[in-house]
């Protein structure tokens, strides 16, 4: 069990980040930092037909190149939410527990939210519910640059190993690591919720600590 720990806002995060969230006994998401692009903040991984792919959340572009996440909005000049759900259907519409999780997503999926930060919160809120856990995070009321906590708002959340488990695609391309939590429900179900809680968060992600 992780003690107080820094996370950053995500979409639809990795296998590893809902491992940190569940194994801390105090997560702060920061809201207050800088906005880093290319980054699980507005972007997820996930196993399609033609192996690992990610789908982006488009956002307003603003002239400054320093904006804090909790101001970053969404941009709706195409329709992402429908491509990117079609992209969803068609990676796991034929994983065991995908039908069993698809009307609620769907529901969340397609809300017009004006700011990334309360789409991503929403989704994860609704993946917290899934796996029957309350929520374990609140939000920073400030940016810190070296608080005395697990820091990962700078991690790749990469596992040297992680255990494997059955995905759609696996006999064309093996198992694939690091996926969206998604990846995991769809394909694990029920079972999600032991899966992460046995992660070893100790020794197996690489994260920056601040000491």
């Amino acid at each position: 069990m992780l003690n107080k720990t820094l996370l950053p806002t995500a979409y639809l995060a990795p296998i590893q980040y809902y491992s940190i969230l569940l194994q801390s006994e105090q997560c702060i998401i920061d809201i207050h930092e800088n906005f880093v692009k290319q980054t699980i903040r507005n972007r997820c991984y996930l196993y399609s037909s033609n192996g690992k792919i990610f789908i982006t959340i488009p956002r307003v572009r603003k002239k400054s190149s320093k904006t804090k996440t909790k101001d970053i909005k969404i941009s709706y000049k195409e329709n992402w939410q429908k491509i990117h759900w079609n992209t969803i259907i068609s990676a796991y519409n034929s994983s065991p527990f995908f039908k069993y999780y698809k009307e609620d997503l769907e529901k969340i999926f397609f809300k017009r939210e004006k700011y990334l930060l309360d789409f991503n919160n929403n989704l994860t809120e609704l993946i917290l519910s899934f796996i029957s856990e309350k929520k374990h995070y609140t939000f920073s009321n400030k940016y810190d640059k070296k608080i005395q906590v697990n820091d990962f708002r700078n991690s790749d959340f990469h596992l040297n190993f992680q255990q494997k488990y059955q995905q759609v695609f696996m006999e064309k391309f093996g198992f694939i690591a690091n996926m969206s939590i998604i990846d995991l429900l769809f394909n694990v179900g029920p079972e999600s919720k032991n899966y992460l809680f046995l992660i070893d968060l100790n020794c197996k992600i690489k994260n920056k600590i601040n000491n």
